[in-house]
């Protein structure tokens, strides 16, 4: 069978790196989903989970605050805003992040203020999802 390469790369850092059978990504046009020998596509992400597919089946879940996806016939680059692993996933820390982007939507004064906490409530509502999801039984 054959693999595609896959880098993961954000500002706090290199995330991951390693092989993988299938990646599925939030596009911004909706979820995409590349396996080998893709046709080469470049596309922003928004706030969701990347999935590596492994050779053995599993998955490998990824929070993406947003950013871009490269896709070569034999290699993926997420370049995201932010990143999170899951084994880094903190679920009473992103709730706060959550509370704490709401708080500033609800005092914003100008239209500026109101788009930057819409966004930062965009990412910090698909970061808990991505969270809570891990928490699930088969997760």
């Amino acid at each position: 069978m054959a693999n595609l390469h896959i880098d993961i790369v954000a500002a706090e850092g290199h995330i991951h790196s390693g092989e993988a059978v299938m990646v599925f990504a939030p596009a911004s046009m909706g979820e995409v989903g590349i396996a080998p020998r893709h046709a080469p596509l470049l596309t922003t992400l928004k706030p969701g989970t990347v999935r590596v597919k492994l050779a053995d089946g599993s998955e490998l879940p990824f929070f993406v605050g947003g950013g871009i996806l490269e896709v070569q016939p034999h290699l993926v680059t997420v370049l995201a805003d932010t990143a999170l692993r899951a084994k880094d996933a903190d679920e009473s820390a992103v709730a706060r992040a959550k509370a704490d982007a709401e708080a500033r939507l609800a005092g914003a004064k100008t239209e500026m203020d109101m788009a930057k906490a819409q966004a930062e409530l965009v990412e910090a509502a698909a970061r808990l999802e991505f969270v809570k999801k891990l928490k699930k039984p088969g997760h």
